[in-house]
């Protein structure tokens, strides 16, 4: 597996001891991918039902939690503030959007559920340091609310992937128009997932069991 490499959009005045700091807070792919991180085993589904449901553009992140069926459990979209791409920011924010969503599962030895991260942005499928940041908060808001981290995934112009993995496809993609959530596979059984993105409806359904 190969990665391409592209500077981050996100720039401001920092001293070199507030970007060793940054570095620091950050995870290039090859440590991603070395980090054992859970495969999806339908990525497809999954990223076309948060696309239809959360209708990000770009600068938006999504994050989701999944039960062990890979069943949606909650989810919230959020706009990525406009600072210097820094782990520790991400983290905070991830953590808090979290918090407002779904228990913490911290009593439990192991974690049951998972977190995964849509991440909507301009540029190309490359990683970019803002993309190492992300992956950083991710595993770390994990740790702290109990979860499992899951997968980072990417929506650019030129469609989506999961980083790490080098699965995706071209649609849906940065610029594609809202989809249908009534294209999602229902399950009445299932309870309708908690969110906070203000999503016309819930999609009772997000990955094949």
């Amino acid at each position: 597996m190969t990665f391409g490499f592209a500077p981050s959009a996100a720039t401001s005045i920092t001293t070199p001891a507030d970007s060793a700091s940054r570095l620091a807070r950050m995870l290039e792919p090859a440590e991603w991918a070395a980090a054992g991180i859970p495969l999806l085993r339908n990525p497809r589904e999954v990223v076309s039902g948060l696309h239809a449901r959360h209708r990000p553009t770009p600068a938006t992140a999504v994050v989701a939690v999944l039960d062990h069926e890979e069943r949606l459990a909650a989810s919230a979209s959020f706009a990525r503030r406009p600072v210097r791409a820094d782990g520790w920011e991400f983290r905070n924010a991830l953590l808090a959007h979290l918090r407002r969503v779904i228990p913490h599962d911290l009593r439990r030895r192991t974690p049951v559920r998972t977190a995964v991260l849509l991440y909507c942005r301009d540029g190309d499928e490359r990683w970019t340091e803002e993309d190492g940041a992300w992956m950083w908060g991710l595993r770390d808001a994990c740790t702290l609310h109990g979860l499992r981290c899951g997968a980072y995934i990417t929506l650019t112009r030129g469609g989506w992937q999961v980083l790490g993995e080098g699965r995706g496809g071209r649609r849906p993609h940065s610029a594609s128009p809202p989809g249908d959530l009534a294209d999602a596979s229902a399950d009445e059984t299932l309870p309708a997932p908690r969110t906070a993105s203000g999503a016309a409806e819930p999609l009772r359904r997000t990955a094949a069991r």
